[in-house]
């Protein structure tokens, strides 16, 4: 949408939320000011970010600046709007069963303090909500049973990192401290999922520059998402492999895992690899044609006796044909486990599954809740994560 209708639009229902709560407010409070003033600085400064990307090569500070009071207020903004329809559609309930059961209820009152309770509940949402998406993610544990799981494998590890966007209000500093995290680990391998940026190259080179140090026994490998092919994804395939992490394009590896117990043959030494995989993100047909994800594909002269395969792939949508290709692991992002409410209730329109593990048909799958957080910084519901999977047998 056009900056100009957009900014309308915004104000327009800045405006609705303003006619809804500042008289009831005023009626309870001499504070509505605090409200009023609020609602302006969210009104004025949502756009700001759009500004500031058209004026950030004469003056980048202050289109830093400008980026980090507009996402603050579209956090707010998300808050405070979807309450204020709560609470609307709340009185319209509480006037119909009153007229229904012939009672009366304190109409004023109910306005009154039901206003209050939506500045302060929302205005509360949100400091937590920044609270958590600024702190460094927490490592969540899961294991993986996988049938017929090689012994060569049994305890392999694999930290996932996904879905950090890199950008306006995520920079280095926030960046060192996933990669301090993740090599306090001790994987075996790491896996960034996508959405690893929201800027070009010369915009976040320097911000990205950590992930060189990310330590695993067997390297970080990395598949686009969809942000990626908004940012530009061959400049920063090319970057990403500069730093010294693999990026799969629809292709795969094969890694020799270091618990192969007395094997003497090449069959034996086979059996307990592992073929890593990993698809270009589902989307990416729209951007360039030959990026179309391929699931199939990215097994191509995959060695028939390494049994056990994983697929890296943004967006759970790539399941079914990642099922169908014979994998047992894929481990996607792209949800951000709803972000916070209420987005999660809409996630599962478009994709099969919102977080956690997952089970379609012979195949695990599971979705990251993300690394980092896109646009505002905030996170309700839906704490951001590192993940470290474990491979284990699967008990019969």
């Amino acid at each position: 949408m056009p900056l100009r209708p957009l900014t309308l639009l915004v104000t327009l229902l800045h405006v609705y939320i303003g006619l809804r709560l500042l008289p009831a407010l005023a009626s309870l409070t001499g504070a509505w000011p605090l409200l009023l003033a609020a609602l302006l600085l969210s009104a004025a400064t949502m756009p700001l970010p759009f500004i500031g990307a058209r004026t950030g090569a004469r003056r980048p500070a202050l289109a830093h600046g400008w980026k980090w009071l507009g996402l603050l207020s579209m956090g707010w903004f998300s808050s405070i709007f979807v309450l204020t329809l709560v609470r609307d559609a709340g009185l319209l309930l509480a006037w119909a069963l009153a007229l229904v059961g012939g009672g009366s209820i304190d109409r004023a009152g109910a306005q009154s303090w039901s206003a209050a309770a939506v500045a302060l509940l929302a205005t509360l949402v949100t400091l937590i909500g920044f609270f958590n998406a600024r702190r460094t993610a927490s490592v969540v544990r899961v294991d993986v049973p996988i049938r017929d799981l090689p012994a060569g494998l049994e305890g392999f590890t694999i930290a996932q990192l996904s879905d950090i966007h890199v950008g306006p209000t995520i920079r280095r500093g926030y960046i060192q401290r996933i990669v301090d995290a993740v090599n306090r680990l001790g994987a075996d391998m790491v896996a960034i999922t996508g959405d690893l940026v929201d800027g070009t190259v010369s915009e976040l080179r320097e911000h990205v520059a950590p992930l060189a140090g990310l330590r695993a026994r067997h390297g970080t490998f990395v598949v686009t998402g969809n942000h990626e092919y908004y940012a530009g994804a061959h400049a920063w395939i090319d970057e990403l492999r500069r730093l010294g992490l693999r990026v799969l394009l629809n292709e795969h590896v094969v890694l020799q895992t270091r618990n192969v117990r007395g094997a003497q043959t090449e069959e034996e030494v086979l059996d307990s690899a592992l073929v890593v995989a990993g698809v270009t993100d589902y989307t990416a047909a729209h951007f360039d044609a030959a990026h179309a994800s391929d699931p199939q594909g990215a097994l191509d002269n995959a060695p028939p006796l390494v049994r056990t395969r994983l697929l890296l792939a943004h967006q759970p949508r790539s399941a079914p044909a990642a099922a169908e290709a014979g994998y047992q692991l894929q481990l996607s992002g792209h949800t951000h486990g709803g972000q916070f409410f209420p987005w999660n209730l809409f996630v599962p329109l478009q994709q099969p599954f919102t977080a956690g593990l997952h089970r379609l048909r012979e195949m695990w799958v599971y979705t990251s809740r993300g690394t980092g957080y896109w646009g505002p910084p905030k996170r309700f519901g839906a704490p951001s994560e590192i993940t470290l999977l474990r491979l284990v047998p699967e008990q019969p």
